[in-house]
């Protein structure tokens, strides 16, 4: 079995969906760094695909993106636990109806960008994970201060046999 052979197009489709409602990541500059000192990545929109999701609590779909060595660690089925290096982004968009389809559910409004960043030395005391977020079109830093990690470990702590990582690569 292949681990995703998903390359860009998945992406583009969400681009071209953000670039045709105004709703997509608008980005004139970088933004600031997380709170915690984490950047936000550079080049993630070239990431292929890891997964996606779709949270009917909060109606939001989420792609799920890797760097190169998070996707070449899916493929290979190295994912417990994720390699040092791996980065997982997720592009969170609000869910839409399209407008020719109304059963379908398509990318509205982009919400924020997310990203998890794996050193199991650096980041020891949220299992091995740094987390950061960016919101809305300006891609403001979420968190007021540093604090803000202890947000994202405890809810990730219930998948802690997952390394953490709630997302499960899709098999092609």
């Amino acid at each position: 079995e292949d681990y995703l052979k998903m390359q860009n197009p998945t992406i583009a489709v969400v681009a071209l969906v953000a670039g045709l409602t105004g709703s997509g990541p608008v980005q004139s500059s970088e933004p600031p760094p997380a709170p915690n000192g984490i950047e936000f990545p550079q080049g993630y929109q070239d990431w292929r695909v890891i997964g996606v999701s779709h949270r009917t609590d909060n109606n939001t779909l989420r792609i799920i993106l890797g760097n190169d060595i998070a996707i070449e660690a899916a493929r290979a089925g190295n994912t417990l636990p994720w390699p040092d290096g791996a980065i997982l982004g997720k592009m969170v968009l609000k869910d839409a109806t399209h407008e020719h389809w109304p059963t379908a559910t398509v990318p509205g409004n982009f919400v924020h960008a997310e990203f998890m960043f794996k050193d199991k030395t650096k980041y020891a005391a949220t299992g091995g994970w740094g987390f950061a977020r960016w919101l809305g079109k300006d891609q403001a830093p979420y968190g007021k201060d540093a604090t803000f990690v202890q947000e994202c470990f405890g809810c990730h702590t219930p998948v802690q046999g997952n390394d953490y990582v709630f997302t499960h690569p899709v098999l092609l």
